[in-house]
Parts: structure tokens; sequence; C-alpha cells
């Protein structure tokens, strides 16, 4: 065999199968699935009246 014969074959420029459209979707979905929700928010305390006494 000589080196002519051993010409590099051209390579796909990405595999079949999966769209970037499906891939992304697979994405958020796994984010979506992963996140934990966010933790509740404190309540604000409520003010505080003082009253005064009546004489």
């Amino acid at each position: 065999m000589s080196t002519t014969d051993r010409t590099p074959q051209p390579r796909p420029a990405a595999p079949a199968g999966v769209s970037m459209r499906d891939l992304l979707a697979s994405c958020a979905a796994a984010h979506a699935i992963c996140t934990p929700p966010p933790a509740p928010e404190p309540s604000a305390p409520e003010p505080r009246v003082d009253h005064r006494e009546a004489a």
C-alpha cells in the first residue's frame, strides 16, 4: 500500500439522531428537575404597638 492510498476520509459534521432542539429541551428539563424550589421567605415581624394605660 502506498501513501497515496491512505487519504483521510471526511468525517461527518455531527452525529445524526439528536437535534439541537431536543438536546436543549432535555437540558432545560434536567435543570428544572434537579433544581430545588426556593426557600420560603421569612415573614416580616408585626410592628409592636404600645398601648398607653388609662389614668
